[in-house]
């Protein structure tokens, strides 16, 4: 992660702007609480946020789908954890370390990506732009202004 400003020649957005980008972050924060065993509920969370605000200023849509592909990362690791967590608790399928490294990995991988939410919500917040390693350029690519 980086922080940057958007144009060096830009303004800083305003007060409005930075707080729904910010909160593009917080929501997914927010849907863990609510749905932390099921993966799917913190993407269809910032996915609504992302519907609601895409048609907003460049800074809230470039930070509203930066938070989405996040999720989307996120959701494929998840899912596959909680699914052969499932094999192995309901179809007596036995857990192998293959399954306890993978699970070590996905809870490291959260681990990240929460903190990582947390501080983008934070530098966001205060008029900063910061941009997710390998997310970034695929947001630049798909945010026109």
């Amino acid at each position: 992660m980086e922080s940057q400003q958007i144009n060096v020649g830009a303004p800083k957005p305003g007060e409005h702007e930075r707080e729904r980008a910010s909160n593009s972050y917080v929501m997914s924060l927010v849907a863990i609480v609510a749905g932390l065993p099921i993966p799917i509920v913190n993407l269809l969370a910032t996915a609504g946020f992302y519907l609601a605000n895409r048609k907003g200023s460049y800074f809230v849509r470039w930070h509203c789908t930066q938070a989405l592909y996040s999720q989307l990362v996120i959701l494929g690791f998840n899912s596959a954890c909680f699914w052969w967590t499932i094999s192995i608790l309901f179809w007596d399928e036995p857990p192998t370390n293959q399954y306890f490294a993978y699970l070590f990995t996905v809870l490291i991988l959260n681990a990240v990506e929460f903190v990582s939410t947390i501080y983008a919500a934070v530098q966001v917040r205060k008029g900063e732009h910061v941009e997710f390693w390998l997310l970034s350029a695929l947001t630049h690519l798909t945010v026109r202004k």
